[in-house]
């Protein structure tokens, strides 16, 4: 599942995300998300969520 629609994240869920200055190489980073950051329904990019271990970025793929 990729992680364009805020409804399909919870706050627990275990994602990829791409931090941004690894969007260029497309390098994903693994974590357990902390804190919803984007307030709209759906980002075209990804919705930001902030990791357990202070991580941000854009989610990428739900881990199932």
């Amino acid at each position: 599942m990729d992680g364009t629609k805020r409804s399909d994240i919870k706050i627990g869920s275990n994602v990829f995300v791409v931090q941004k200055q690894d969007q260029r190489s497309g390098k994903l980073t693994e974590g357990i998300v902390k804190r919803i950051l984007t307030n709209s329904p759906n980002h075209h990019h990804g919705i930001k969520v902030m990791l357990e271990s202070g991580i941000v970025g854009r989610v990428k793929e739900i881990k199932i």
